[in-house]
Parts: C-alpha cells; sequence; structure tokens
C-alpha cells in the first residue's frame, strides 16, 4: 500500500519550511490564547495519576482489551469523536478538523511484555513510580489520553484532522500487529499526512529512522532415548550448542549498526534422557535490511552444519537431526529524512521549549508507516525511568507535562500548510 498521492505532495510542499520561519510560527502560536489555555489546563491535569491508572490495568501480550476499553472510555469522556475499537483490538478516536486539511495520527502502544499473571501494582518510592510497564508503555497512552483532554477542554480545532490511536501487539511477538492493520486493512488503509508514536518517557530523543528487525524460532528434533542405554543416538541439544557458538561469533559490522540475540534456549526433560527436540528463539536487527539477509544467510548456514555434524557423528544407525526454521517476526527498516518537515517540526517545538533534541534509531510502531512513506516520529513522553521490560521497572514523572506542551505545539505546527 502507498499513501495517496495527494498527501506527498503535501508533505513536500511542507518542507520548505525553514527554521527562521517555524520559529516564527512557533512564535505566534505561544502567542495565542489557545495555546495559553492548553499550557494552563496541562498545569492543572495530574498526569502522573493517570500513569499509575493505566499501568495498573493489565495488558499482556495479544490481552490488551481491558486496556483498550479504559483507553476508549476516556477518550468518550474527553469528547472525541467516532471512539470505537477496531477488529485488531486498537482503541481510536478523532477530533475532526476541516475538509482537506491534513491528517495527524498521535499513537501510544497498550501493550506491555509481561504475562497475565505479573502483579502490576504501582508503588511510589520517594518520585519514583516503581511497576511493570509504567515506563514502557504505560506513560506514553496516559500522555495521549491528557492531549485528547486538553485539545478538547481548550477548545483548540485545529485546520487537521487530529486522530488517535492506541495500540496493540507493539511489543515482543506482538509483531507490531495493530499499527499494521491499521496501515493495511484498518482506519488508515488510505494513508496519512502525519504519524507521532509516543512511546515510552524521555524529551530528547525523536525516532526518524527504523530499526528493522527479524526473529525466529529455530527447532532440532531428534528420537530421543535414554542417556546411557540410547547413548550414540543423534542429540539436538549437542547440535544447537555448537550452532550457537558458531553463530555468537558472527562479526557483525558497526556500520551499518547490526545486533543479533540468542534469547530463549529449550529443550530437554530430563538429567539422563536424550532430548527429542531442543530449540532457540533468535533476534536479528540492523539499520539495514541488506545486513539483515546476511544474518539470516549466516543462521541458516550454521544450523544446517551443526545438523549435518552431529548426524555425521552417531554410532546408532538409523537416527538422525531434522531442522525447522520459522519467522516469527519481521519489522521494516527505514526513515524519514531529518529534513523533512515532521522532523523538523518535532525538533523545533522541543527545543522552544529548552528541549535539547537528537534524533535516534529505534525499533517502533513508526516502523510501519515510515516503511509505506509515511512521514513518521516516535516520541518520548517526558519523564525518565529505568530497568525496562523487568519487574524493577521504575518511571520518574518529573517533566511529563513538558511533553504534552510538547505534543499540543506539535499538532497546531503540522496543521499549518
Amino acid at each position: 500500500m502507498r499513501p495517496n498521492s495527494h498527501l506527498h505532495a503535501e508533505n513536500q510542499r511542507a518542507q520548505y519550511v525553514s527554521d527562521r520561519q517555524a520559529n516564527a510560527v512557533l512564535d505566534e502560536l505561544l502567542h495565542t490564547q489557545d495555546v495559553a489555555r492548553a499550557f494552563e489546563l496541562i498545569d492543572d491535569y495530574n498526569i502522573t495519576d493517570e500513569v499509575i491508572r493505566v499501568s495498573e490495568i493489565p495488558a499482556p501480550p495479544f490481552k490488551e482489551q481491558a486496556r483498550a476499553e479504559y483507553t476508549a472510555a476516556k477518550f468518550r469522556e474527553t469528547g472525541l469523536e467516532n471512539v470505537r475499537i477496531d477488529d485488531e483490538g486498537n482503541c481510536l478516536g478523532q477530533l475532526p478538523g476541516a475538509t482537506g486539511g491534513p491528517v495527524i495520527i498521535f499513537s501510544a502502544h497498550l501493550d506491555t511484555v509481561f504475562p497475565e499473571e505479573t502483579d502490576v501494582k504501582v508503588r511510589r518510592e520517594n518520585n519514583r513510580l516503581l511497576g511493570p510497564g509504567v515506563g514502557d508503555n504505560a506513560c506514553g497512552v496516559a500522555s495521549l489520553i491528557c492531549l485528547a483532554q486538553i485539545l478538547t477542554a481548550a477548545g483548540i480545532r485545529p485546520p487537521a484532522s487530529i486522530q488517535f490511536a492506541a495500540t496493540v501487539g507493539e511489543e515482543g511477538e506482538g509483531n507490531l500487529r495493530g499499527v499494521r492493520y491499521l496501515f493495511s486493512e484498518g482506519a488508515y488503509r488510505k494513508g496519512a499526512d502525519f504519524f507521532i508514536s509516543l512511546d515510552g518517557p524521555g524529551l530528547e530523543r525523536i525516532t526518524n529512522r527504523a530499526l528493522g528487525s527479524r526473529r525466529y524460532k529455530v527447532t532440532l528434533r531428534g528420537p530421543g532415548g535414554h542417556s546411557w542405554g540410547d547413548f550414540g543416538v543423534v542429540n539436538p541439544v549437542h547440535a544447537l550448542g555448537r550452532a550457537i557458538a558458531r553463530f555468537a561469533a558472527y562479526p557483525a559490522p558497526f556500520s551499518p549498526r547490526t545486533a543479533f540475540n540468542v534469547g530463549v534456549i529449550e529443550g530437554g526433560s530430563s538429567v539422563n534422557a536424550i532430548p527429542e527436540s531442543a530449540g532457540m528463539s533468535v533476534d536479528l536487527r540492523s539499520v539495514s535490511d541488506e545486513e539483515i539477509d546476511k544474518l539470516e544467510a549466516f543462521l541458516r548456514r550454521v544450523v544446517e552444519m551443526a545438523v549435518r555434524e552431529e548426524n555425521s557423528q552417531r554410532t546408532i544407525s538409523g537416527t538422525s537431526l531434522t531442522a525447522s526454521i520459522e519467522m516469527v517476526g519481521a519489522r521494516p527498516s527505514g526513515e524519514t529524512s531529518a529534513a523533512s518537515h515532521i522532523v523538523q517540526a518535532a525538533m523545533d517545538c522541543s527545543r522552544v521549549l529548552g528541549i535539547s533534541p537528537r534524533l535516534d534509531c529505534s525499533s517502533t510502531d513508526s516502523n510501519i508507516p515510515i516503511s509505506l512513506g509515511i512521514p513518521s516520529v516516535t516520541i518520548g513522553a517526558g519523564g525518565a525511568s529505568g530497568n525496562c521490560h523487568t519487574l524493577a521497572e521504575w518511571y520518574d514523572p518529573s517533566g511529563n507535562t513538558l511533553g504534552v506542551r510538547r505534543l499540543v505545539l506539535l499538532a497546531l505546527l503540522l496543521s499549518r500548510k
């Protein structure tokens, strides 16, 4: 799918905005009653309490419904229109703009990496909130809700159509399923002018480069047997160990930056049993699709070599290993040009608020629209966090109001043709 051609034309024309012109527009916006009223409302809005409420609603992989329903209720409460949960589980709402105005999507992912039984109760410790998923991405969802509340409460009706999307399946094996659906079969299958994802804390990073990745499940199978009585039968764990050792020696280039990881290994049932199967989960990442291709080819080669070696060393005839390599996830790479209107607007809105922005590369919901040629960035919601994706995750909300101020300015600046 490609976005509408007229959207591309508008985006190309928008790139003429120079730093001086952008600063003049921002200076004008900062002196409007709309922005002044919005900033006052932001200061009165307790984003921290919203972060806690969102974080304490479980949103394990593929089970984000409760958090989606809560977000939908908040969207309706704020007065957004056409609020609904789509067939993939994404929560959507909109603030309509003028006919023919740009379409701007603000998004945040609902899901966490934690299983269903995880205790998600948030604890306060001095200035920090402690709880799994509180920084990734309860703070992003809370800021999305706050932005909707502020724009409607302040009576701001920009020329743009402001779309709100709380997505499912951003983490892990979710494989960006929520945002994939939106741009393939869902609400934005015809494209959009701009896409902004709110993901995690911080204010400085502006992610304009999409880090591509592929994930594989490698499984080796054999007949199994007793460690003494069947000694000499092919052993899938032995072969898997050789494959991992070879794979770990891959000379990943620093430029273009490339990385790999064997994150899970499994197999066997007892110390004195030859396993019937063994497997590993492998993550490949690079800013270059070509380098990922090379990594994938190497992975397949070392698995083939390990199986061949194990089969050739068997002392009991008639036994052999088989291997399967299944792709379980793929995220496209790409880039929104640093000179594009959306990147420059995000940087200008940051600087005018005293934030020192820096461009970044990461794997986020923006990967999908970037790969489709839609101008997209991912930014932080403000605050700070640590121990991400662990049970010891924490979030310091200091500065989250500044993050929402930036979102208001960005919505209004991108609305200007």
